[in-house]
């Protein structure tokens, strides 16, 4: 277990900071790698699902969310 790790980003010009667990980091990293977009691109598409929600969660936690159903089956 490792304690979150702040890094910054730059979503739509606009530069925010993140706490992440460096596992997540690492997942976010890959996930855009295979996508083939840079890791604020993925970040901003993640944002902008984000906010079009109902009920908004924090950003962190909509980036752990998209990254785990990833990984889950269908």
């Amino acid at each position: 277990y490792h304690p979150p790790v702040k890094r910054s980003v730059t979503i739509n010009g606009h530069q925010t900071s993140i706490s992440l667990e460096p596992l997540f980091w690492d997942m976010l990293k890959n996930a855009s790698a295979k996508r083939g977009q840079a890791v604020n691109a993925l970040v901003a598409e993640i944002d902008a699902a984000r906010i079009r929600s109902v009920t908004p969660p924090g950003l962190a936690s909509a980036i752990r969310i998209w990254l785990v159903a990833q990984i889950l089956p269908d």
